[in-house]
């Protein structure tokens, strides 16, 4: 199967995003949208009980979920999100990922100055 960003949409700068990324059992799949000197915007699929580990990112960014429920901790705090949330990840605090069930979320990544 070709895996496509535009589906049979007649705009070809119309992203169906229920369309753009699958998931895999047992796993994490990604999709990069949009990658610019200034930031990114990446679709994640992430399968039940799935996580990104504790880790930093030198820029700020922001976690929209599109579907499904997931625990997101920053700094040691725990945050639960689910479709239409939206949570700021800090620039060089730690952060992770862990799905309690099937969920999609965007990340949006903003490469600017890094707070002082």
């Amino acid at each position: 199967m070709e895996d496509r960003l535009v589906t049979e949409a007649p705009d070809p700068d119309v992203i169906r995003l229920a369309d753009a990324i699958t998931h895999q059992p047992g796993g994490i799949v990604s999709r990069v949208l949009l990658k610019q000197a200034q930031g990114s915007v990446t679709l994640f699929g992430f399968d039940g009980g799935q996580e990104l580990s504790e880790h930093t990112a030198p820029f700020e960014a922001l976690v929209q979920m599109l579907d499904g429920v997931a625990i997101v901790t920053i700094a040691g705090a725990s945050h639960r999100v689910a479709a239409g949330d939206l949570i700021r990840l800090p620039a060089g605090v730690p952060h992770g990922v862990r799905a309690e069930t099937r969920m999609t979320m965007m990340l949006v990544m903003i490469r600017g100055a890094s707070p002082a």
